[in-house]
């Protein structure tokens, strides 16, 4: 296990009396964030839903947003552009996209669970222009290239 990071929150005026993001059970790889206001997903729909805080990741750690299981099975809601990134310079409100897959509206109340945020180490990446690639068994073998 690593050491853990140190995340400065900062709860916004419209987040008083929510809880901040909190690991559910000491196995859990995130932290359950809920939503900081009321919103009914229709069939189809989606919505950056407010969670009321806002955050200072630290340089070369991004946290993820991802959608909770339960939410997905059991209503269909999930979140879009997943897994979300905030980025260590964004100091705005973290805002959950959550999109509504199922057939029946959705009731998002405030206080109720919608995500997960997980942090995460960032690589960065130079790129070096070639004029080829090497080899390989694949090679450009795209979209089910590889299955049967």
């Amino acid at each position: 296990m690593t050491s853990p990071i140190s995340i400065a929150i900062r709860r916004l005026p419209h987040g008083a009396g929510l809880p901040l993001p909190v690991y559910a059970t000491p196995g859990a790889a995130g932290m359950d964030v809920v939503a900081a206001e009321d919103v009914t997903l229709a069939p189809g729909a989606r919505h950056a839903v407010a969670t009321g805080f806002a955050m200072a990741i630290p340089p070369g750690f991004e946290v993820q947003v991802r959608p909770r299981s339960g939410l997905a099975l059991k209503h269909g809601v999930t979140c879009l552009n997943t897994p979300g990134t905030i980025d260590s310079d964004y100091r705005g409100e973290v805002k959950v996209i959550l999109a509504n897959l199922g057939g029946e509206p959705f009731v998002v109340a405030r206080g109720d669970r919608i995500a997960q945020l997980l942090p995460a180490p960032v690589l960065v990446a130079t790129l070096a222009e070639v004029d080829t690639l090497d080899d390989t068994a694949r090679g450009a073998g795209g979209f089910g290239s590889t299955g049967r």
